[in-house]
């Protein structure tokens, strides 16, 4: 059962939250709070899963709240707010993912899962605001030199395992370079990221 805690200062929207994640089989949300400070406070007690999180709270603000909360629990970010100061904020602070707040009911349930399972979940629009900004300074794709070399060697279809033995890396930073791999290039899963590769003549 992965353990949710929302946090979010309107009451229709946080009541809302509550009510369709209760229909989840495999989520419970532990408690439902109105700010950051409450958050911080209550999530040593109550060891969330996942922290689903808005940003623009009373208070203190969300972004600055993620570092904390982020060491105790994996942190969804659920806002209405998308612009490039608000995204990269909040992921370089920790979060592991970040939804907008028109997203339905079984795509905040399939984000908490993909957060709580240690990998990264952004909204389409997020991710494409990604890789624009990012290939606005980095270039036409944004990847980098070892994120090609992985690119490449997941079109030769290497596992994870065998990736880490070909570049003397751990299995873990692999993985890192997958998920980069997959948000620059709006991509859902390896498979998509190695099709938009070869659409766009990176291999």
């Amino acid at each position: 059962m992965i353990r949710v805690l929302v946090v979010d200062d309107h009451p229709i929207v946080r009541d809302g939250l509550v009510a369709v994640l209760s229909h989840e089989p495999d989520l419970t949300v532990v408690d439902a709070v109105s700010s950051a400070e409450e958050a911080r406070r209550i999530v040593p007690a109550l060891h969330p899963d996942v922290v689903l999180l808005d940003l623009e709270l009373p208070g203190q603000d969300g972004i600055a709240a993620i570092p904390e909360l982020a060491a105790g629990a994996r942190v969804l970010v659920l806002t209405a707010y998308d612009t490039e100061e608000r995204v990269f904020g909040a992921l370089h602070a920790g979060a592991g993912g970040y939804l907008l707040k028109g997203a339905t009911a079984s795509e905040i349930a399939g984000a908490i899962r993909t957060v709580h399972h240690g990998d990264s979940a952004l909204a389409p629009t997020v991710a494409a605001r990604l890789v624009a900004s990012v290939s606005s300074r980095r270039g036409r794709t944004g990847l980098s030199p070892r994120e090609r070399e992985v690119l490449g060697l997941l079109a030769d279809g290497l596992t994870t395992k065998e990736m880490a033995r070909r570049l003397y890396i751990t299995e873990r930073t692999v993985k890192f370079h997958v998920h980069s791999i997959c948000a620059k290039l709006g991509a859902a899963n390896r498979t998509q990221a190695v099709a938009l590769a070869k659409q766009h003549d990176l291999l």
